[in-house]
Parts: C-alpha cells; sequence; structure tokens
C-alpha cells in the first residue's frame, strides 16, 4: 500500500461521501487516508497526512472549498485539489481556477468522471468535466482578451502577478505585507511598479483594474 497514492475526500454529506469512496476504491493505485465532513478539519487533515490529492465540495460548513484553498495556497501545501461541486457556477469556476485546482467536476457526473480526473491530476494534468468545458473556453477567451487589450500584463514579474491578484482581492499593503513577510514598503513600491507597467493613473486607478479583472489574473 505504500506506493499507493494519497487521497482525502471532503464532502458534509455522509452518504455522497460514501458513494465517492465506494468509486476511488475501484481503482488500487489509490490509498484513502481520511474523509472529513467539515472544512475546518481538511487543512489540519492534509498537514498531518499530507496526501498527493484532495477531493474537496465547494460547499461545506466550517470552511468552503474555496477558504480550504486559499488557506492551502497561503499555507504553500503541496496537496493538489479536485473541486466536486453542483453548481454550474462561472464565478466559482474562475476563482477555484485562480487557485490552483487542478480537476473540476459536477457530483451528478462524478461516477464517470472521478477516476479519469484522478488519473489526470495524478500525472500533473489538469481535467474539467465536458460539461464546464464552455465555461473553460470563455476563461481562455477574457483573459485573451485582457491580455490584448493590456498587453504589459505580461511584462509584471511574478512577485508583482502574486501581488496584483492579493490587490483583487480588495487587500490593504499592510495586509499582503504580513501574508507575503515583506515590508509595507516593499508592497507599497511592487504596487507603484505594476501601476506604471499597466498606465494606470490615479490613486484607486489600480485597485479598481484588479477587482475589474480579478477573475483572469
Amino acid at each position: 500500500m505504500s506506493d499507493c497514492i494519497k487521497i482525502l475526500i471532503a464532502d458534509d454529506h455522509p452518504i455522497f461521501r460514501q458513494g465517492i469512496i465506494k468509486i476511488v476504491e475501484q481503482d488500487h493505485s489509490y490509498e484513502i487516508v481520511a474523509q472529513c465532513g467539515d472544512g475546518n478539519e481538511v487543512i489540519e487533515k492534509i498537514k498531518e497526512l499530507n496526501p498527493a490529492i484532495a477531493i474537496i465540495d465547494i460547499s461545506m460548513p466550517g470552511r468552503s472549498g474555496l477558504e480550504v484553498l486559499r488557506a492551502a495556497q497561503k499555507e504553500r501545501l503541496a496537496t493538489e485539489f479536485i473541486i466536486l461541486t453542483m453548481y454550474k457556477d462561472e464565478e466559482y469556476f474562475n476563482e477555484a481556477m485562480n487557485l490552483g485546482v487542478k480537476g473540476y467536476i459536477l457530483k451528478d457526473n462524478a461516477a464517470k468522471d472521478l477516476l479519469h480526473c484522478l488519473k489526470a491530476v495524478s500525472q500533473g494534468n489538469h481535467f474539467i468535466c465536458p460539461e464546464l468545458s464552455n465555461l473553460l473556453i470563455e476563461r481562455n477567451v477574457k483573459i485573451q482578451s485582457l491580455l490584448k487589450k493590456t498587453p504589459s500584463l505580461e511584462d509584471l514579474t511574478p512577485s508583482e502577478k502574486k501581488i496584483l491578484k492579493l490587490i483583487s482581492q480588495n487587500k490593504t499593503s499592510k495586509e499582503i505585507a504580513e501574508e507575503l513577510c515583506l515590508s509595507i514598503r516593499t508592497v507599497q513600491n511592487h504596487r507603484n511598479n505594476i501601476a506604471q507597467k499597466l498606465e494606470l493613473k490615479g490613486h484607486h486607478k489600480l485597485l479598481q483594474f484588479a477587482i475589474e479583472n480579478k477573475a483572469y489574473l
């Protein structure tokens, strides 16, 4: 069992969770090391057990799936995530993609899609269920449109891109500094450089640009 890929499953509906466990257990490449019914448990279990992949519901008590993803990103956890959801919601989808999700499938299609998704993610690839491919296409079109309109986005350094994403979450320079372990002055310098590169003049123009384009940064 030591060579098996470790999996964590999180969903607050016990019957659905058992169904997911049964699907995963069909493939002996995987070992389920934990199951959670609450979003708060997920991060603790990931830190304790270091699963390769976590399959999580987007709607959970304690912490939502998106809040779990934000916490995992902030703490730089190595676990890859697969989102299970009932919702064909563009906003959820875009935010999950921005937070580095590798798999995104609808609960209705879990029986046919989950093992394909696990295989793709365990090989370092993405898997979006076919029913949501239109959201992926729309997202790519909008990203390309934004890059065409603001080509200088590609000139931003990785640090500047990270800070721009945090600005899009309406975080202050102080909050960004704390999150990235930087000085406030360094964050403000980055903000000035980003605004200069993007040719955004005026006190609130950078914040306005970041919030308006949050889904595609």
